[in-house]
């Protein structure tokens, strides 16, 4: 099968196994993903298509934000034979040896304002940065991670998502975000 067959069977498995979750009272609905965790067939496809969105561009770390960046990041970082490297949330170093590079997000998507922060030394100045979550809808976060990595020295790459929420198109440019799937597209 071609690459984009298999992209297409990548966003149509994505697309069955999303939900709409609220009740028709409810203002807002709200997407539940778990359903992608438990399709295997889905999973093992999702690195490598998300990988796919960033081909030419040569990683050599990627991060993922907690807690679903987490999951699809090591699978993206595979694909590249890179590493990858946990962006924390509101966490510190333990001791003063553990020093951290840390940001303040601009407004999520709940309009909360977090902090963001990796060990320092997991990223260098030489290191081409991927950042990869599951959705992104007001890129709080992937700005979060875009400054991290201008700080740690190192070049951002990009950021891949499964799907793009984003109502601006500023951002998408900005931090150059590329996505299997648009939120219209649900």
């Amino acid at each position: 099968m071609s690459v984009d067959g298999r992209l297409e069977e990548v966003k149509s498995g994505l697309r069955g196994a999303l939900t709409w979750r609220g009740d028709r009272t409810d203002q807002h609905r709200y997407a539940d993903v778990t359903g992608w965790w438990r399709r295997p067939d889905l999973l093992k496809c999702l690195g490598p298509a998300l990988a796919q969105l960033f081909a030419g561009e040569r990683p050599t770390v990627v991060l993922g934000p907690e807690s679903r960046g987490c999951l699809l990041g090591p699978l993206v970082a595979l694909s590249f034979d890179v590493g990858f490297v946990e962006v924390r949330k509101d966490r510190v170093g333990s001791s003063d040896s553990d020093v951290w590079l840390q940001r303040t997000t601009p407004p999520d998507y709940r309009d909360r304002h977090l902090t963001l922060g990796f060990r320092k030394s997991l990223v260098n100045g030489g290191d081409r940065v991927l950042f990869v979550d599951d959705w992104i809808e007001t890129g709080g976060q992937a700005c979060g991670a875009h400054l991290l990595t201008q700080d740690a020295g190192a070049t951002w790459l990009g950021a891949a998502t499964v799907v793009d929420a984003l109502s601006s198109n500023q951002v998408r440019r900005q931090l150059n975000v590329r996505s299997l799937l648009h939120v219209r597209e649900l």
